[in-house]
């Protein structure tokens, strides 16, 4: 059965918009706090934090006062990221975790994850009881409160205390310069402490949130000013986070992007760990999965998403995935994806091995990728209409078998994304390039289409 708010990646849309508004909110917060109860013999409590957008305390609010209707304890963390409330969840024992944010979306979304108690994203059968409760709610909506909210005023501490004190006593980043951009978000109030706190040069930017800067030419998704002032400061490296903490992009010394194969593969190939097997994407880089293979490593893509990455580790009983976009799960130190604690652990083999990011990214080769989005209403038509299959069939016979086609659509924004991989840069661009002209046409035509 598909889900009606639930996506990829918890409840996203725009503020003030058909659910994330304050009366979805309430709703759903008495949707969540029912099924926790009904699961529960005892008085369920819930941990609840948000990112930095002005949007987050009242959305914050509504939820509080729909789950202390249902009977739940809410705990609120204030500003923080998802990997820490997951981090959280887990070492408080609390029912669940709500994490109030849009990820790397502009200011002018929001959104909610909720995470088990195991600190893992809750699964597809949790997300569709929820959306069953929603409808519910509203016949509840005078029911007499019967939870409690207080606040853990030392949750950011304890988070920076746990990443400092992950690697054991030994580990200092006492001769590195870093430059860590927080994308005025989640990370803002710890991550630039955690770096400090093991030794290493620190240089923080886009690290003063306002409530309407998150994500905004800055963080994993706009690297230009990180790279800019690792080459102006010769820093060792730059890390960029995500609006919610829970992905990186780092760059190199010469100001080179490292992505999320980069950085996976760097994971993957560490003498130490001796990983079998690795989870990527159906978006991951071909270089990735050649690199790994000729090392032996087994390689598998899940679909896009890195609660998909999760669910094949957890099936195989593996340790290690992750998305290009920067989601990288390693299960050995975290239930989700932490940007922070995968820079660290990317910092911990440069020490280890005494290379730099430059050297080790060039573990592996990518293939020329190219990803573009158009931005439609409801994206996921796009499967049905027959033009736009024909046009991915003429573009993979072009390539011959030397390259990969994906057409997509995304589960966090309302656009259908076109990936070309192939050995020809130029061709690569010049085959997506003609895919989204089809599909704009496409959806164009299906718009004026008579009914």
């Amino acid at each position: 059965m598909s889900k009606k708010y639930f996506g990829t990646d918890g409840i996203r849309g725009r503020v003030g918009g058909s659910v994330i508004n304050l009366k979805f909110m309430h709703q759903l917060g008495w949707a969540i706090g029912s099924v926790l109860c009904a699961e529960s013999s005892q008085k369920p409590h819930v941990l609840m934090g948000r990112d930095t957008r002005e949007s987050g305390e009242s959305l914050q609010d509504a939820l509080q006062a729909g789950l202390i209707s249902a009977g739940v304890d809410v705990n609120l963390l204030g500003v923080m990221s998802t990997p820490a409330i997951a981090f959280l969840t887990q070492k408080l024992n609390a029912s669940a975790g709500i994490v109030i944010s849009a990820s790397h979306n502009p200011f002018h979304d929001n959104g909610v994850k909720i995470i088990g108690k195991n600190g893992l994203k809750i699964p597809d059968e949790w997300e569709l009881k929820v959306e069953h409760k929603i409808d519910d709610a509203s016949s509840h909506a005078n029911q007499v409160d019967v939870g409690n909210v207080s606040v853990i005023s030392d949750s950011v501490s304890q988070y920076i205390s746990h990443c400092v004190n992950l690697f054991g006593s030994s580990f200092s980043l006492k001769n590195k310069k870093i430059i860590l951009d927080c994308a005025n978000g989640a990370t803002f109030n710890c991550a630039p402490d955690i770096f400090s706190a093991l030794a290493a040069e620190v240089i923080a930017i886009h690290a003063e949130p306002n409530g309407i800067n998150i994500n905004d030419h800055c963080g994993a998704t706009h690297v230009d000013s990180l790279q800019q002032r690792v080459l102006q400061t010769q820093a060792d490296c730059g890390v960029a986070f995500d609006g919610d903490g829970d992905r990186l992009i780092m760059v190199d010394h010469r100001g080179e992007i490292v992505d999320g194969d980069e950085i996976l593969c760097i994971l993957a190939t560490d003498d130490t760990q001796h990983y079998k097997a690795i989870v990527g994407t159906v978006m991951s880089n071909l270089g990735l999965e050649k690199a790994l293979q000729s090392r032996g490593i087994q390689f598998e893509r899940a679909s896009v998403g890195d609660r998909y990455v999760l669910e094949k580790l957890q099936k195989n009983n593996w340790r290690l995935g992750g998305e290009a976009s920067g989601h990288i799960v390693n299960l050995d130190y975290a239930t989700t994806g932490d940007g922070i604690v995968t820079a660290l652990q990317v910092l911990r083999i440069m020490q280890n091995t005494k290379k730099s990011l430059h050297e080790l990214k060039n573990i592996m080769q990518k293939r020329p990728q190219i990803l573009l989005n158009v931005k439609v209403e409801n994206p996921n038509r796009y499967s049905a209409m027959p033009e736009i299959s024909e046009a991915v069939l003429r573009a993979e016979k072009k390539l011959n078998g030397s390259g990969r086609i994906l057409l997509r659509a995304s589960g966090t924004e309302s656009c259908v994304r076109v990936m070309v991989e192939c050995d020809d840069a130029r061709e690569a661009r010049a085959l997506a390039e003609s895919l989204v002209k089809v599909v704009i046409e496409s959806f164009k035509h299906s718009a004026h289409a008579p009914l």
